[in-house]
C-alpha cells in the first residue's frame, strides 16, 4: 500500500482505537497490523507526539507476561481531535472515491 496513504492513516487509526479502550504501543501495532501492513517503527514516533499533544496520557501497568506495560488513555482533547478527523475524513473519502467513479467508470 502506498506510504502516504499509510501515513494519513494511522493516526487516525490509533486514536480510533484509543477511543474504545486503552492500550499498550505494540497491542496498538498488531491491532493495527492485522488490517494494514505497517512497521513498528512508524506507531512509537506518532504517540510520543501526540502525547506531548495532549491527546491522551499514559500510565503503567503490571503484567503477567513481563515487565509492566505503558497504556495510553485518551483524553477529552483527544476525543475531540479524533471526531474533527473523522469529519475531515468522510469528506477527503467520499471526495476521492466519487472522483475514482467518475474517473474509472465506463471504461
Amino acid at each position: 500500500m502506498n506510504i502516504q496513504f499509510k501515513k494519513g492513516a494511522l493516526e487516525l487509526c490509533v486514536l480510533a482505537l484509543l477511543n474504545k479502550q486503552d492500550h499498550y504501543g505494540y497491542e496498538l501495532v498488531r491491532k493495527i497490523s492485522d488490517r494494514i501492513a505497517i512497521s513498528e517503527g512508524s506507531v512509537y514516533p506518532l504517540l510520543r507526539r501526540l502525547k506531548k499533544e495532549e491527546y491522551f496520557t499514559t500510565y503503567l501497568q503490571e503484567s503477567q507476561e513481563g515487565p509492566s506495560r505503558k497504556y495510553y488513555q485518551l483524553t477529552d482533547k483527544g476525543k475531540d481531535y479524533l471526531y474533527d478527523l473523522l469529519k475531515e475524513w468522510q469528506q477527503f473519502s467520499e471526495g476521492v472515491n466519487h472522483i475514482i467513479k467518475e474517473g474509472v467508470s465506463n471504461e
